[in-house]
């Protein structure tokens, strides 16, 4: 998730603690970065997996189908692990326009998987109006203080992977309940957040430059949240007034 050259230190520091899932995009402007730091790695293709992102100023059918070639010329890679729209803007004709291109490109082997992102229920009706295979994943903002509940129980109703962006609040982890827990589990506030995350069934996106917690948010499997830290967390959420970032999800 960044736009100059740490982003190749970074990549390094998840080749050496098994944390390989990059999440990159072309508005991001970290694509060749990404695609230096792994040549510089001991790391195979396979042991990666990579995901970018077309920005709205590429939506559209062929312009898409050109957006994913220059994703693979800057990666200098054969294929992309998931490819995603990055937001719902441009409206209901260009994001299917948008959606078919990488499904065709899919097709042509240059993308494993096709998701989208920062998409509501709206915009996921529309793919499923116009019968096209659902996307693989839908990636929103999540984290305590925006739930995004019904986007959520609609992914998982047609089986989409909900990958959660900003679950660590952009720093903001200054609630008194974040602290409590935890102190109750000797653990830190981001590992809380990001434990929460993944009990929720989401598959959070924590970003970092710092190799100490890219270390650190790896440490969470060896503790659970109970129930009441669950329902306490959950009690925090405020709807689209928690957001901290952008969060297109009502875009017409």
């Amino acid at each position: 998730m960044f736009n100059e050259p740490p982003a190749c230190h970074t990549i390094h520091d998840f080749s050496r603690l098994f944390h390989r899932h990059i999440d990159s995009a072309q508005a991001y402007r970290n694509e060749a970065h990404v695609g230096e730091a792994f040549r510089d790695s001991a790391l195979r293709r396979e042991d990666v997996f990579i995901t970018t992102k077309c920005i709205s100023k590429t939506h559209g059918y062929e312009s898409t189908l050109r957006a994913v070639d220059i994703s693979l010329e800057r990666l200098q890679m054969e294929y992309i692990d998931l490819y995603l729209i990055h937001d719902p803007f441009k409206g209901r004709e260009l994001r299917l326009q948008t959606y078919r291109a990488l499904l065709d490109a899919q097709q042509a082997g240059k993308i494993h998987s096709v998701g989208v992102s920062n998409f509501g229920i709206k915009h996921l009706e529309e793919i499923r109006d116009a019968n096209l295979a659902m996307p693989s994943v839908n990636q929103i903002e999540l984290h305590p203080f925006c739930q995004q509940k019904p986007i959520v129980t609609y992914c998982r109703e047609h089986g989409i992977v909900v990958e959660a962006y900003s679950p660590l609040i952009r720093g903001q982890m200054n609630h008194p309940l974040f602290t409590q827990l935890a102190v109750k589990h000797g653990r830190d506030r981001a590992q809380i957040l990001l434990r929460w995350s993944l009990q929720k069934g989401f598959v959070p996106l924590p970003k970092s430059a710092t190799p100490a917690r890219i270390h650190s948010n790896t440490r969470l499997y060896d503790f659970a949240l109970d129930e009441g830290d669950m329902r306490a967390l959950d009690a925090l959420d405020k709807g689209k007034g928690g957001a901290v970032t952008w969060n297109p999800v009502d875009a017409d």
